[in-house]
């Protein structure tokens, strides 16, 4: 988004550094091929430290690495969060980013399909719409969930998010819409734009204070690209803090004890990472309807021949299709967001149980517990320490438990409770709150919204400040998800779309 933005000015050139690979994978532009996108040319393949909250186990931490970024191997779920999120940002000291003056930057991006009043736009180069042919059983998800308590809501990103519904997404006509596809395939056709693959950021060049320069590797060679104007970091939580620290911008003891010179002592750089937690629940059906297995040969040669002719079927679902935003006992506002997928995904993917089923995902919306990222040492090639903390505060365990109970309430009824055998796991056998939370412990994964780790802030300890110029550092930015100082209710792709349209304009503004 940030090229195509800024490439819009004639007078400006702009080149994007990217460590991964074009978006030739096809299965990048299927939305049902999400399943297949864990390979090391399209992904980081992170992992977390061993975690307490979770016994010890190393959570699974995918990151996009390539056109599009994580945009092109998410589920494409549009959600932006709710009003008191941005009035939150600018009430800490972030001037400028309330939710009224963050809102014509949503608008500014979108073309809806269905959607055109006072919070969405029709003519941005991002195709936001509905699904085209959502699963029964998520549909049947969504009418239990109103049976249970909830309206119905056919806009999560209008006048509020509390409801249930289906869910907007990244695709038009059967295809992921990535921002690579929405963004910088279009900006590419300008002359002002040029792009190197495959080649890896390791070091901002700081000289008198200023960023002059991104020391790069390529096949093994080394180089130095030097700016003319600034440098952007649009890495995301994990890799922007990561190669600010590897270039001496960090806390200065962590530095100095890792051999790295030190640039400029800023010791919030890594820290304050939020992230959500999934803690699902997973169903045996009665008759053979989920899309289980159809990731596997031979069973997925039907869909995908469906898709490639008419571009509908399984191959075009998002697979996390529609849910509700519930609010937990004593919230305000809503804080639970739980949905469903018409398919057996456990621990992230990364665990295959036997039989077929389907999986209710849920997560607490405003944790409480806050991590890290960290560098293993300073060779770039060493993955980063990266420790969200999970269920270290006991808000976040008491919400997770509550969680699981909410969802066999909803799961009774019917009609999502006329497809359902029983219920894998945890299993009926699992009643009590010590037994809830044993399982989650085992079962929980990464919900894929790391925040907050370059934090954005008026105060000196902040990373960035509201114009997200890096602190202590000139011609140097930070414009993505780790710049955002507390975390949003939801999904957080839409929230980071508008960073990078109001970043766009704060660079024009110099």
């Amino acid at each position: 988004m940030l090229a195509n933005r800024l490439s819009e000015a004639p007078h400006l050139r702009v080149l994007v550094i990217e460590a991964g690979s074009r978006d030739l994978n096809p299965m990048i532009h299927v939305p049902g091929g999400c399943g297949f996108l864990f390979g090391k040319s399209v992904n980081w393949r992170f992992h977390t430290v061993p975690q307490p909250g979770l016994d010890n186990r190393e959570i699974w931490y995918p990151q996009g690495k390539t056109f599009g970024g994580s945009s092109s191997i998410n589920a494409m779920i549009y959600i932006r969060g709710q009003r008191e999120d941005y009035d939150g940002w600018a009430a800490a000291g972030c001037t400028g980013w309330s939710y009224d003056e963050v809102l014509p930057y949503f608008r500014k991006s979108e073309d809806n399909d269905r959607l055109v009043d006072e919070y969405h736009g029709a003519n941005g180069p991002q195709p936001v719409s509905d699904q085209t042919n959502p699963h029964i059983l998520s549909k049947s998800f969504v009418r239990s969930i109103h049976e249970w308590g909830l309206p119905y809501n056919t806009d999560f990103n209008g006048a509020s998010m509390y409801g249930a519904g289906l869910y907007q997404v990244v695709a038009r006509g059967g295809m992921r819409k990535s921002q690579g596809a929405a963004f910088l395939h279009p900006a590419l056709k300008r002359p002002n734009v040029s792009v190197r693959t495959g080649v890896r950021a390791v070091k901002i060049v700081v000289r008198h204070g200023a960023a002059v320069g991104v020391e790069v590797v390529q096949r093994g060679r080394r180089s130095v690209v030097h700016a003319d104007r600034e440098i952007i970091l649009a890495s995301g939580a994990i890799n922007s803090p990561r190669l600010l620290m590897l270039s001496g911008i960090g806390a200065a003891d962590a530095l100095t004890a890792l051999g790295i010179p030190v640039v400029h002592d800023s010791p919030n750089v890594g820290k304050h990472l939020k992230d959500h937690l999934n803690s699902n629940v997973h169903l045996a059906l009665k008759d053979r309807i989920e899309y289980d297995g159809l990731d596997r040969f031979p069973a997925l040669l039907a869909p995908g021949m469906n898709w490639i002719l008419t571009r509908t079927g399984p191959a075009a679902s998002v697979i996390v299709e529609g849910g509700g935003f519930f609010t937990s006992p004593g919230a305000d506002r809503p804080d639970m967001q739980i949905h469903i997928a018409p398919a057996t995904v456990v621990r992230g993917g990364q665990t295959r149980i036997g039989g077929h089923g389907f999986t209710i995902y849920s997560t607490f919306l405003r944790p409480e517990s806050e991590g890290s990222v960290r560098l293993k040492s300073a060779d770039p090639g060493d993955e980063p320490l990266i420790d969200p903390q999970y269920l270290t505060a006991a808000k976040d365990r008491e919400v997770a438990v509550h969680q699981i109970r909410t969802i066999r309430e909803v799961l009774a009824l019917d009609p999502i409770a006329s497809y359902i055998d029983h219920e894998r796991l945890p299993g009926t056998a699992a009643r009590t709150d010590d037994e809830l939370m044993a399982y989650i412990r085992q079962y929980a994964s990464c919900d894929y919204h790391p925040v907050s780790t370059c934090r954005m802030g008026a105060d000196d300890g902040s990373v960035v400040d509201p114009a997200l110029k890096v602190r202590g550092i000139q011609a140097l930015r930070v414009i993505d998800s780790s710049v955002m100082p507390r975390l949003t209710s939801g999904n957080t792709m839409a929230p980071t779309m508008m960073i990078a349209e109001k970043g766009t304009d704060l660079v024009k503004q110099g």
